[in-house]
């Protein structure tokens, strides 16, 4: 109903819920002066609304929209850049994306999660051409939040944190066991089908830079390795041979099977600048962590407390520096080296 000087809760409601937040502000006025509200409750009504008002507006995107899709590649490709180890991964799904819009542009809040592919970070091959690993070779996945930035119409990420795990699905019997990284007897298969690579090639010496997997399996004729491992060209003007400080140093990635008595090894050879980071004795994970404390949006859920990597933003990385870590005793031995 509606008298001089009033208007109904009804209609009041009504218009509120058909505007706006920030048409909410010039209607609560607009009432003030066609009835009979006092000024105390204005106020208090005005105080509500200005502190809504002042609230960023979220919106939800479709997880399968183009909009969220395009910010989740971003986020893959900025992950596998701080990713200085192991294996490239590729983006699986989207599980959730916020959109927050705020003065300064829009901010993105996500959760991705990630497969481990078979390319190794120094292998040049395109993301788009590597193969995810299956779950019955232990596949590594990640779950990650990331938080990016909309600076002038380029997204740009600038927080994030990840967690990653062994896939334990789909594990059959008499499959791949994957092996931590320090395991003894498969770091002897690793030389071992190393000495066999550099007997094949001439008047270059290979030496390991990086253990990439172990693993085991049962077959008919007893336990055999599988390994993958990357070596780069040496020198060996002193004994042992070490990283050859070169940038046009031959770098490849080794696959060997079998056992230390009889296997097969094969190399992809390729060039390239980019150094490795000392890792763990388990698995190759995923970067942990870069300005977590930046920004409130990230969530709990990703927190790994047991790997927390140091990250230098991609756009003021230093050049990289053509000389592999030449410690010997690093590559022979992942479990010396730290975190």
């Amino acid at each position: 109903r509606e008298t001089a000087g009033y208007i109904s809760s009804d209609l009041h409601q009504l218009c509120l819920s058909s505007l706006p937040v920030s048409a909410h502000l010039w209607y609560l006025i607009f009432v003030a002066f066609h009835t009979e509200m006092n000024l105390l409750s204005f106020t208090v009504v005005l105080g509500l609304l200005v502190g809504t008002w002042a609230q960023p507006i979220v919106r939800r995107p479709l997880c399968d929209s183009p909009e969220a899709e395009e910010a989740a590649l971003v986020a893959q490709d900025y992950l596998n850049g701080q990713h200085h180890h192991g294996y490239k991964y590729v983006l699986n799904q989207i599980d959730d994306i916020k959109v927050y819009t705020k003065p300064d542009g829009d901010e993105y809040d996500m959760e991705v999660d990630l497969l481990e592919t078979d390319c190794h970070v120094l292998d040049p091959t395109p993301l788009a051409n590597c193969t995810v690993r299956p779950k019955v070779q232990t596949a590594v996945e990640g779950d990650c939040d990331v938080v990016l930035k909309n600076v002038s119409g380029v997204l740009k990420v600038i927080a994030f944190k990840c967690k990653s795990e062994v896939s334990t699905e789909d594990l059959c019997l008499g499959c791949p066991t994957l092996l931590p990284l320090n395991h003894t007897d498969a770091l002897d298969f690793v030389q071992a089908s190393l000495t066999s690579f550099n007997n094949m090639t001439v008047d270059t010496t290979h030496v390991l830079l990086e253990v990439g997997r172990l693993s085991s399996q049962i077959v008919s004729g007893g336990p055999i390795f599988i390994t993958e491992y990357v070596v780069v060209e040496g020198n060996c003007t002193e004994d042992p041979c070490v990283p050859l400080n070169d940038a046009m140093a031959t770098r490849g990635i080794c696959t060997a099977k079998g056992t230390i008595a009889q296997h097969s090894v094969d190399c992809k050879m390729f060039s390239t600048l980019k150094t490795l980071r000392t890792h763990g004795h388990s698995h190759h994970k995923l970067t942990a962590l870069h300005n977590p404390h930046q920004n409130v949006l990230l969530s709990a859920e990703s927190a790994e407390s047991d790997e927390v990597v140091p990250v230098v933003p991609a756009a003021a990385a230093p050049a990289a520096d053509p000389a592999p870590a030449a410690d010997p005793a690093l590559a022979a031995d992942p479990a010396l080296s730290k975190q």
